[in-house]
């Protein structure tokens, strides 16, 4: 008969499981955490810029605005004057350009204009070096 001393000792009341104590461990990272927060140099989240100094350059002319609408007919109104054709376009284009200061170009097609009309307005504007083109109205389509 094999005698199982386990249940014996705890039968008495013995606790004969042994188990290390982690306390001391514990403390020991606790304060190896604290010094390494201690330790960590604070990340500054910021950008170092050189602002200019001095008042602002002052404020430039209001540029001269051309705007070309682009009825659902696909007809191009240069400031509300009907364009004949595309010729009279670049015309009127190449003339812009020429312009000391150049006008800003502001783009604005029906709902129901053709997709053609207003590109070739644009890719025109752009071949004849218009540099400030510009699509407005597109607020209406956002819905």
């Amino acid at each position: 008969m094999a005698i199982d001393f386990d249940d014996a000792l705890e039968a008495d009341g013995l606790d004969t499981k042994a188990s290390m104590n982690i306390t001391p461990l514990i403390d020991v990272l606790l304060v190896l955490l604290v010094m390494l927060i201690i330790t960590i140099p604070i990340q500054l989240h910021s950008v170092n810029m050189e602002l200019p100094a001095g008042a602002p350059p002052p404020q430039a002319s209001v540029p001269l605005v051309v705007r070309i609408d682009i009825t659902a007919e696909n007809q191009v109104l240069w400031d509300g004057q009907v364009l004949t054709d595309r010729q009279d376009l670049d015309a009127h284009l190449k003339a812009a350009a020429a312009l000391p200061e150049q006008p800003e170009i502001h783009v604005q097609a029906q709902g129901s204009t053709k997709y053609d009309t207003v590109a070739a307005v644009l890719t025109a504007s752009q071949r004849l070096g218009l540099q400030k083109i510009g699509v407005v109205g597109l607020e209406a389509y956002a819905q």
